[in-house]
């Protein structure tokens, strides 16, 4: 089975001409939605990924239109080669995994790829460890992630107001622990 995948960002735009393309390619099912390429939870992409069985040819019409990463799209053209299941771009025929070309083309993509995820990585390390050694310098401690900055005055409120833990972690964006010291930290020894 030929089954084929359209989305647009938002829901101004219009999926006629996708749906069109996918449905001279000889598509048989088609699933679309309108969501941002970005979005994680782009149900009718996990459904088309789930439908897909060995021997099917997964298409789309735009290779940006499915992944906005190369990192991205080897993820789910490895894992529809995983079920037996072939990929194509209708704008792109280098991009067709049912081909000897095409297999060698996301081969090439996949260690371009893994090439940028390396470098991201090292470069992440680089900035970690730049500015651990800053922190040294100053003689400040090392923290990781981003600060917290509490509204002692609310959480203390809510607590008069007969609040619990939770709530007031809820309301103050903060964790129950959190909410826990700072109330701890107000009433002083005992």
């Amino acid at each position: 089975m030929i089954i084929g995948y359209a989305r647009v960002s938002t829901t101004g735009q219009d999926l006629d001409v996708q749906l069109e393309k996918l449905k001279a390619a000889g598509v048989e099912k088609t699933f679309s939605e309108k969501k941002s390429g970005l979005d994680d939870e782009r149900k009718e992409l996990a459904a088309a990924l789930e439908f897909a069985r060995e021997g099917d040819v997964f298409v789309v019409t735009k290779v940006d239109r499915l992944a906005r990463s190369a990192a991205h799209l080897h993820q789910i053209v490895r894992d529809l080669d995983k079920k037996g299941v072939g990929f194509k771009v209708l704008d792109d025929a280098s991009l067709d995994t049912t081909t000897r070309t095409g297999k060698l083309v996301f081969g090439i993509l996949a260690s371009i790829a893994e090439f940028e995820t390396a470098l991201r990585k090292e470069r992440q390390m680089e900035g970690i460890a730049k500015a651990k050694a800053e922190a040294e310098k100053k003689g400040e401690p090392w923290k990781t992630g981003r600060p917290v900055t509490l509204d002692h005055e609310l959480i203390k409120a809510l607590k008069a107001d007969g609040r619990s833990v939770r709530l007031i972690a809820k309301a103050a964006g903060c964790s129950p622990s959190a909410v826990q010291k700072v109330l701890t930290a107000g009433r002083g020894p005992d």
